[in-house]
């Protein structure tokens, strides 16, 4: 069954609400299994984060991908804590110690993983406004009754208690990680003018875009890859403004692909776009894939965390590593070059965002998603997309992951956001990233 878009226009808290009454819903019959509860707490926890990720305006791509991989790394602790049989991603993370556990008997696997995301997602989310507050404490208070429905109080008690501990023990490791502070929307207070003239400027009349948003996030923590950015990056090609060079081209295939969009491709670059504020970001998009083929395979609780832990680790990252080539190689925007050196009337489709170039956020996102999913559930696996029929796009149907992968690439293109060689070598980064993702052990 396919889960249940958001309905377009509605505000957080209508949406929020309808989400938790559907998830207060008794169960059939008297008592449900633990499975049926942590898919309930799993299910639920998911649908609010991604409407917080579009009303709260701090979550740009790499917050939100941050958020993500703190929350699957959360639930996968909690299921390690009702199945100790699963292997802990404590010693396989960036910095994560073991993690505090009960004695005795396993506690209740839904109690336990919902008590531990309702104590992480208001933090990781304590900057949204005042309907997400609203959102989360409802949630969180609706989602318990129907944990605890039947079961003894006592280790009900002991389920949340783990739970609890769980949070705060992942909490602390996020605080450390460089991107626990987010301030002035993201953005550098000032930026200096580049020296080069390859260099970012800002594609944005707005004052507070003068500088580039989170120019130190590269410097982050990373999860599973290495912290000296094992995933590094050729290159680009060098700047010129000889009409013979390689830079030159590039430009030239932005500037004609924008011109000559069918009405295919002008879907495909809206369809991919994804913008702060507008949707659930480029992290959200492959959160909720992940979501859509979850629930067509009818996944049992535990793939469902063990499969939102490794996205979410791989999206969060994919940013770190695409951040630290951003700032590493500062390149200028095809706005910025093709209005200077082909065409002063140019006027792509999409609005460039404001940071450097080289690569595509977008590619590296998705290159790492796709390789991860291709992973957990293999190869030439169809599916259909359905992020933002609710926002009026129609549904993408795909024949495997790397198929929406490089679609989600070229759709910058089509957009005028990236030259070329940032989307597929963006692309290649992904997979490079996910490649540590893949590596980590949760079974035994």
């Amino acid at each position: 069954m396919r889960m249940t878009r958001r309905r377009a226009a509605t505000v957080l808290v209508a949406s929020s609400l309808a989400l938790q009454a559907k998830a207060h819903t008794p169960f059939p019959g008297a008592v449900a299994d633990d499975d049926v509860r942590a898919r309930a707490a799993i299910d639920g926890w998911y649908r609010l984060i991604l409407e917080l990720v579009r009303h709260t305006p701090t979550y740009s791509p790499p917050v939100a991908a941050r958020a993500f991989g703190y929350l699957g790394v959360t639930a996968w602790e909690a299921t390690v804590a009702a199945f100790p049989t699963h292997r802990s991603l404590a010693g396989q993370l960036d910095g994560l110690a073991p993690l505090p556990m009960l004695k005795g008997a396993p506690p209740d696997f839904g109690v336990v993983l919902n008590a531990a995301l309702a104590a992480a997602v208001p933090v990781l989310f304590a900057n949204t406004g005042p309907t997400g507050q609203r959102a989360m404490a409802t949630m969180a208070d609706r989602l318990a009754a129907r944990m605890a429905a039947g079961l003894d109080d006592a280790m009900v008690t002991a389920a949340r208690r783990q739970g609890q501990a769980i949070a705060d023990h992942i909490l602390a490791w996020s605080a450390t990680d460089g991107g626990a502070e987010v301030s002035n929307m993201g953005f550098a207070a000032s930026w200096p003018a580049p020296e080069e003239p390859s260099g970012w400027v800002p594609t944005s009349s707005v004052r507070q875009q003068q500088a580039p948003l989170l120019p130190g996030w590269g410097q982050n923590r990373p999860f599973a890859m290495p912290a000296d950015n094992a995933c590094l990056l050729p290159a680009p090609p060098a700047y010129s403004t000889d009409q013979d060079s390689a830079f030159y081209a590039e430009a030239m295939a932005v500037h004609a692909a924008t011109a000559n969009l069918t009405p295919e491709q002008e879907m495909i670059a809206r369809f991919w776009s994804d913008d702060p504020m507008l949707s659930p970001t480029p992290p959200g998009h492959w959160i909720t894939i992940a979501r859509i083929v979850l629930d067509d395979q009818d996944a049992d609780a535990v793939t469902r965390a063990d499969t939102l832990a490794r996205v979410g680790i791989g999206l969060a990252d994919a940013m770190i590593a695409c951040w630290h080539a951003k700032f590493e190689f500062d390149l200028l925007r095809p706005v910025t070059y093709i209005r200077a050196q082909i065409d002063p009337a140019f006027t792509p489709i999409l609005i460039t965002p404001p940071f450097p170039e080289y690569p595509s956020g977008h590619s590296t996102l998705s290159g790492a998603s796709a390789e991860i999913l291709t992973a957990v559930f293999g190869s030439n696996l169809a599916f259909t997309d359905t992020t933002h029929e609710d926002d009026g796009l129609p549904a993408r149907s795909f024949t495997d992951f790397w198929e929406a992968a490089e679609e989600a690439g070229i759709s910058r293109l089509y957009g005028g956001i990236h030259f070329p060689a940032a989307i597929h070598r963006g692309l290649e980064q992904g997979r490079c990233v996910a490649g540590w993702t893949n590596a980590l052990v949760t079974r035994t």
